[in-house]
């Protein structure tokens, strides 16, 4: 019987580190893919701007967003956290360029403009909400999962005290 449950053990043992590692194998192909998807529209609609011959602001904006895009993507696969600001940051971006064109192509619609000014405030204040709140309530530890299935606590930077 403690032979059967040894080798239970072994079998659990691994499986769980099967089950890691294709995790693991998963994330970072997902980053790696996610990632060259905006580098792929980036370029894509750089190439537009140049067949323009001159770039608009709604195209400098959506530059913009494919950066935020690529900087969360950056921020996700080094530390494993997804801040929700890059988020509300893109979602400000994206509904200003709309604004942009509704205002440029249907300037009379007054509710819709507040509509999306409205949205933006929102959004805003969401932003702020979050950096108070992280200010106000900051995390004492940060528990990392190792792609082995550790964990590890880590310090936050300000507690650690050099001699």
């Amino acid at each position: 019987m403690e032979n059967l449950k040894a080798k239970g053990g072994q079998i659990k043992e691994w499986v769980d580190f099967a089950g890691n590692a294709l995790i693991g194998t998963f994330h970072y192909l997902g980053l790696f893919m996610i990632g060259g998807v905006v580098i792929w529209a980036s370029i894509i609609e750089l190439c537009h701007v140049l067949d323009m011959g001159k770039p608009g602001i709604e195209n400098v904006l959506t530059l913009f967003i494919y950066l935020e895009l690529g900087a969360m993507v950056g921020v996700y696969f080094k530390t494993n956290h997804l801040p929700i600001r890059f988020i509300i940051y893109i979602a400000i971006t994206a509904m200003t360029r709309h604004l942009i064109g509704l205002i440029t192509d249907h300037g009379e619609d007054f509710r819709v403009i507040v509509f999306y000014c409205v949205g933006i405030l929102v959004l805003c204040g969401s932003l702020w909400l979050l950096r108070y709140a992280s200010f106000k309530f900051p995390s004492e530890r940060v528990i990392e999962v190792k792609p082995d299935g550790k964990t590890v606590e880590k310090v936050k930077e300000d507690e650690v005290k050099i001699p």
